[in-house]
């Protein structure tokens, strides 16, 4: 669609920003992503892809005359430090984007993801049941991985719903930025948004337990600091979520040790293995069903004595047939999962095999062989 096409299709008012309309069509067209880039039309990510849009390519003053519209002073001068900002912004009260802007050659470009105003429960996000007991859990560290556009936020949201709507507690977020806006039902939520409500995940996670949560968001575990303050929360009764850019749980323990130094890991490594509850794993796959854009692929490990183990013992490599012997425990494995969303019609056998850790594995679970790092079941 041209430019004309994106001011016929939006309405656009004397004080709103003319960037508005960008993100009114994002929303129209149910797009998950927004691109803008110098010397591209605006484009548009549907059913997983980017598509071009009619727009004229977009000149270098045209992209920050949308963008620094938008900025606050403080959010201004934080770009200009550092070449990159991430923020939440907010269209007609009721429409919701995280916005990364970012240099790349000197100029200026934009890549915004839609945020859904309303938390989908889980079989609204056709998300296995167990993740109702998961969010149960007293305590412990929950991991939710993927890559990046893999719906990890909103699987942690719909989660932090669930408490929110069944429990009594406090649940505190630390985001930046906050995505999903939580209205208090049975529990209280704090929200606090980095760079607005407190200076950094090291300010916010400094004073955390001075704030008596039962539930705590910390958003990426990114670094050290993070990670330790996760693990201390969960082994005083708390329960933790976070998030990570790993595939499967084995990798997300390699790459949570590899944040600490060397003589530091063997202690990291005996708390984890007391403090994880439970990896959530997941990617979106294009989905063959209409009505649905992407449907996740999930595996799941919960932490029982035997994946304990195994963590304690630098053997985490094994844990794929933990999670293969467990099935009755509420754990899933992945090759499992995508051979089911085949037989039920949901995927392309195609599309199974590009996200599938072993190809022959989801053969042989097509065919209804089921196996172990062992052997066959």
């Amino acid at each position: 669609m041209a430019e004309a096409e994106f001011a016929e299709r939006t309405t656009t008012s004397k004080n709103d920003p003319e960037i508005n309309k960008y993100f009114r069509v994002a929303t129209k067209t149910l797009a998950s992503d927004l691109h803008l880039k110098v010397g591209q039309p605006p484009k548009l990510r549907l059913y997983g892809y980017l598509k071009n849009t009619t727009g004229d390519p977009l000149t270098e003053e045209r992209i920050e005359k949308l963008v620094f519209e938008i900025l606050s002073p403080v959010h201004r001068k934080q770009f200009d430090e550092h070449g990159t900002l991430d923020f939440a912004h907010e269209v007609d009260g009721s429409h919701r984007f995280r916005v990364n802007i970012f240099r790349q050659r000197g100029m200026v470009s934009l890549a915004a993801r839609r945020v859904n105003t309303t938390i989908p429960p889980f079989e609204d996000l056709h998300l296995p049941p167990v993740l109702e007991k998961i969010s149960q859990s007293g305590q412990g560290l929950v991991l939710v991985v993927g890559p990046t556009g893999c719906g990890k936020t909103t699987t942690i949201a719909s989660m932090i719903d669930f408490i929110n709507r069944t429990r009594s507690c406090h649940i505190v977020t630390i985001e930046d930025p906050i995505e999903y806006l939580f209205r208090d039902g049975k529990a209280i939520v704090s929200q606090r948004e980095i760079g607005l409500d407190v200076a950094s995940f090291d300010e916010a996670l400094t004073y955390l337990m001075r704030q008596d949560p039962d539930v705590v968001f910390v958003g990426e575990m990114r670094d050290a600091k993070t990670v330790t303050a996760g693990m201390r929360a969960s082994e005083t009764g708390h329960l933790v979520f976070g998030t990570m850019h790993s595939s499967n749980a084995s990798q997300s323990i390699h790459r949570l040790l590899d944040l600490f130094p060397q003589s530091e890991r063997d202690l990291v490594r005996q708390t984890l293995a007391l403090a994880l509850r439970a990896v959530i794993s997941q990617t979106l796959i294009p989905c063959l069903k209409e009505g649905i854009d992407r449907i996740p692929a999930v595996e799941i490990l919960i932490c029982n004595a035997a994946a304990r183990k195994l963590i304690a013992e630098e053997r985490e490599s094994d844990l794929p047939s933990v999670i293969r012997a467990s099935q009755q425990e509420g754990m899933q494995d992945i090759t499992f999962n995508l051979s089911e969303l085949i037989k039920n019609g949901m995927i392309d056998p195609k599309e199974a095999y590009k996200h599938a850790p072993n190809t022959e594995e989801l053969k042989m679970a097509l065919k209804g062989i089921r196996t172990t790092a062992s052997g066959i079941l």
